[in-house]
């Protein structure tokens, strides 16, 4: 009997055909380090030969990219996690903070579609809800990429702004929230028993900002979970069964991955707790006056340039978080 080849299947080839892209990445970015160590070389014993201190400035721009360039690397080796490679399903709920709440959805939605786009990601919007005044209510959507959850899973969390509101005519500096959840996108039929007593679907009318990827059919499902309080939705399928299918699929994965976490809370004796999207619960907090400054209240990471982390340069805080998790494994290991 002929063994199966796993390569005829479409969705395990694509999956193969990305490990093999990144791993050729890899092994580009490792010639590029080498060849950058050996010009560093070059440039330190020029200097010293040529006993020019105009050449330090120069050699150290070179060596502050080359520790860039290792450190993203590096940080690809700590993702290690059983759903790290897999797409991630990210939803961002408006909190605390009405219009100017928002209108922060709206500006995080860009961060990270922008983060996306300069990964070389594609993003897919699965469920979109306009604010009354402006903004964004809330927005589910989906990340795909090679090692897309592993990277955003450090997102999860309440995201807190203070600046000026632009909203207020008064001028007054306003703090608003908004809660992100993150979870992989998992493909596989997951051994997640869900009775239908536990849950209720309810179809309605898709909404969000038009375009192509949003239905405008009564098509959209929404499934609550009634033990857990989980509810998922999706309204961007061409069809009613096929948004039932994946908010099925949305709603097992994030009972699974509450399982895990339940499980892994018990083992380390932390016992965890549901947050509000409101002050004291934020993981990282983006601050743009008086001053501007975004800081990560989990791994102490900061900066002061709040332009360029709205336009998604957002890698400071994924390595951060990354690093910082690895060690928090290897102290409990």
């Amino acid at each position: 009997m002929e063994a199966p080849n796993f390569w005829d299947d479409p969705e395990v080839s694509q999956k193969k055909m990305k490990e093999l892209s990144s791993l050729k990445d890899d092994m580009e970015t490792y010639k590029h380090l080498k060849t950058q160590m050996e010009d560093i070389e070059t440039m330190i014993e020029m200097g010293y030969e040529e006993n020019d201190p105009d050449m330090i400035p120069e050699i150290q721009e070179m060596l502050d990219q080359f520790r860039e360039d290792f450190d993203a690397i590096r940080v690809k080796t700590l993702l290690s996690g059983e759903y790290d490679t897999e797409n991630a399903i990210l939803k961002l709920n408006a909190g605390a903070g009405g219009t100017e709440a928002c209108d922060w959805c709206s500006m995080l939605y860009r961060m990270y579609s922008r983060w996306a786009e300069k990964k070389g990601f594609s993003l897919e919007v699965l469920d979109y809800l306009d604010g009354d005044e402006a903004g964004i209510k809330s927005v589910t959507f989906q990340v795909n990429g090679l090692n897309a959850y592993g990277y955003l899973k450090s997102e999860k969390g309440v995201h807190r702004l203070v600046r000026i509101s632009p909203f207020n005519a008064a001028g007054k500096r306003q703090t608003s929230f908004v809660s992100c959840d993150v979870m992989p996108d998992i493909e596989k039929d997951l051994d997640v028993e869900i009775n239908d007593d536990d849950i209720r679907i309810d179809t309605y009318r898709s909404s969000g900002a038009g375009g192509q990827h949003i239905n405008k059919t009564s098509s959209a499902i929404r499934i609550t979970h009634f033990p857990t309080g989980i509810v998922v939705q999706c309204q961007n399928e061409r069809s009613q069964h096929q948004n039932k299918d994946k908010a099925m699929q949305m709603l097992k994965a994030k009972l699974y991955m509450l399982k895990q976490e339940e499980a892994a809370a018990k083992l380390s004796g932390i016992r965890g707790e549901v947050t509000d999207i409101a002050w004291g619960h934020q993981i990282r907090s983006y601050v743009m006056q008086p001053y501007t400054m975004v800081k990560d209240l989990r791994t102490d990471a900061e900066t002061g340039n709040v332009g360029a982390v709205m336009d998604g340069d957002i890698d400071l805080f994924i390595n951060a978080y990354l690093k910082w998790m690895a060690l928090a494994q290897k102290a409990q290991a």
